[in-house]
């Protein structure tokens, strides 16, 4: 008995430990399928191997670069696969993402919203993720986006009519669909820096003021891995500027309008930040700069050799001489000085090499700047070529003539407060009754000449055509000379030399 119930029970344990491994089997097979079709990291990356083309791919060692991987998720998955084996090949979707940049070195301060208020005059937009950037349309696609978002990047968003000739950008989140967004065509792992050139973009205060100063503020914490991309594109103007933008970048700018391919970045800033007038607020800036850093990078950018206005070592050279530079206006409409000459010889009188010099549209920019650099005293009536005082060395000296008409606030303002940061000494000189031309063109009784200010509350159109762009003037020598005294005063030459 005992032997027959034995050999009964044979093929029951034998069926079970079949079962067993029947079941042991089944759950190494769910685990492999499991691991071969699972997400790698995240769901984007999983998407990216969804089979849609029936070719093949053989992955051999397979290496991820900056410009080929898509950050460390898509690192992750590739370096995954085992060598030599056959995978399911990339959608169109996962092939353009392959060869989407890697993340910013600087990232996007994501705690802020998209687009933000950095000052009273400028609004800044900043986005991380897939950035893909179609200049024509001046659209940019942001995986990251939950609404679009739009701006004008210049710096003046106060003025209307400076913002009517600025193109105004739209960052707006991937369009729905699986391939629906546009494929990169360019790529590259610095950020893109979207400015405008529109606005009043011809005028050196403006130049420096609306544009080239806050792209400095805003480009500088990235140290050299920004692109610009210049909407409202001027050859020209960009021809007189260049030197400053290959100081801030390490790359080619581009004229965005006019471009067709779609650029593709880890991250965008679109608009500059703003403080002041020709100046920069350290408290505000990113990385602590100032305005002494802006023009420390315009020595550099123009072969500029003097930071500070200290004379020659040597006393027989003629720079043992302090160098006086007067504006000249003859080109342009209005402020000229109608005693140029004389006032040259009354400054050469006083121990000064002077020199007369007129910044106009045409010149030579790293001349002029070169020039402006050489000199320890300026001189101008108020208006656009004062702002070359960014070129001249610290401890120099500004004398702004300042036209008839109860303008000082309009001097102050403009260059006035700006000479601090710059370490620059500031005087004044301000054109009374009998130094004007206006004085010839109206009679003695008129309200441009017994109250200006009645002018003033007529607009700041009214103000400009009578006090800007219709007076010369013809400072008295005299009182002139007392001011080029205390200019001297101020700088370290000797007398005796």
């Amino acid at each position: 008995m005992k032997s027959r119930s034995s050999a009964r029970g044979e093929p029951r344990r034998f069926g079970n430990v079949a079962l067993l491994a029947l079941m042991l089997c089944s759950l190494v097979a769910l685990s492999l399928i499991r691991a071969r079709f699972s997400p790698i990291g995240n769901t984007a990356v999983a998407e990216t191997i969804k089979v849609e083309d029936p070719k093949p791919v053989v992955v051999s060692k397979p290496a991820v670069t900056a410009e080929a991987g898509d950050g460390a998720d898509e690192a992750a998955a590739v370096a995954a696969q085992p060598k030599d084996e056959e995978i399911q090949p990339k959608t169109e979707q996962a092939l353009d993402a392959a060869v989407r940049p890697a993340k910013a070195a600087v990232a996007v301060d994501a705690s802020k919203p998209v687009c933000y208020e950095t000052s009273r005059r400028s609004d800044t937009c900043e986005a991380a993720g897939d950035v893909r950037l179609v200049g024509r349309s001046q659209t940019i696609y942001v995986d990251t986006l939950e609404r679009e978002w739009k701006t004008r990047p210049y710096c003046r968003k106060h003025d209307t009519y400076a913002l009517s000739h600025v193109k105004e950008w739209s960052l707006k989140p991937f369009p729905s669909g699986d391939g629906a967004a546009p494929k990169c065509t360019s790529n590259s792992s610095a950020t893109a820096f979207v400015i405008s050139t529109g606005g009043f973009t011809g005028n050196p205060f403006h130049d420096y003021t609306d544009v080239l100063i806050p792209a400095f503020i805003t480009a500088h914490r990235f140290a050299g891995e920004v692109q610009f991309l210049v909407s409202s594109y001027k050859s020209w103007w960009m021809s007189r500027y260049i030197q400053i933008f290959q100081q801030m970048s390490r790359y080619e700018v581009v004229d965005i309008d006019a471009d067709d391919e779609v650029r593709c970045y880890p991250s965008a800033v679109v608009g500059p930040t703003f403080h002041k007038e020709l100046g920069v607020d350290p408290s505000k800036a990113p990385s602590g700069v100032s305005v002494a850093d802006f023009r420390k990078m315009l020595r550099s950018a123009f072969g500029l050799e003097r930071a500070t206005a200290t004379p020659s070592g040597d006393r027989w050279d003629i720079r043992r001489r302090p160098r006086l530079l007067i504006i000249s206006r003859r080109t342009s409409r209005g402020r000229a000085f109608m005693n140029e000459r004389a006032m040259a010889d009354m400054a050469g009188s006083l121990g000064f090499d002077v020199r007369i010099g007129d910044p106009d549209t045409t010149s030579d920019t790293s001349k002029f700047a070169r020039l402006v650099n050489s000199c320890d005293v300026m001189v101008g009536v108020h208006g656009a070529g004062l702002t070359n005082m960014v070129f001249l060395p610290a401890g120099a000296v500004l004398v702004q003539v300042v036209p008839y008409g109860r303008l000082e606030w309009l001097a102050r303002n403009t260059f006035a407060e700006p000479s601090a940061g710059m370490e620059v000494h500031y005087l004044e000189y301000v054109v009374q009754l009998d130094e004007t031309t206006l004085s010839e063109q109206y009679p003695s009784d008129h309200l441009v000449l017994k109250d200006p200010m009645a002018i003033h509350k007529q607009g700041w159109d009214a103000l400009k055509t009578t006090y800007l762009d219709k007076q010369n003037v013809r400072p008295h020598l005299g009182r002139l000379k007392k001011t080029f005294l205390e200019a001297l005063k101020m700088l370290p030459h000797g007398r005796d030399d």
